[in-house]
């Protein structure tokens, strides 16, 4: 079992950063882990994907946040890094961590971040 808890969500003005952390507790075995993703849901939308990062390292995001945000990750620590910056009002939402091993997927409890002036 993995427990995952996000963190560093909050109020931010436009053109702001942020970093959102997402620290995993549990047993992750070495060669199981397939990637990291973070998410993000606005009050009636779906889901959406905004980045990942694969075991091997290779990073990829959403057109919206290209160029904006980074995805990074700490092994040692078992932490997930979201660094956000020239921040939009259209990023705000609910964001959410997932890690995808080969025995299942687990999230986060999400953590708030709202772009407001």
């Amino acid at each position: 079992q993995v427990r995952l808890v996000e963190s560093g969500g909050g109020l931010v003005q436009p053109g702001g950063s942020l970093r959102l952390s997402c620290t995993a507790s549990g047993t992750i075995f070495s060669g199981s882990l397939v990637g990291w993703y973070w998410y993000r849901q606005a009050p009636g939308n779906q889901r959406d994907l905004v980045a990942l990062i694969t075991s091997a390292g290779v990073t990829n995001y959403a057109d919206s946040v290209k160029g904006r945000f980074t995805i990074s990750r700490d092994n040692a620590k078992n932490t997930l890094y979201l660094h956000m910056n020239s921040m939009k009002p259209e990023d705000t939402a609910m964001y959410y961590c997932n890690i995808q091993l080969r025995g299942g997927s687990y999230w986060g409890q999400g953590t708030q971040v709202t772009v407001s002036s």
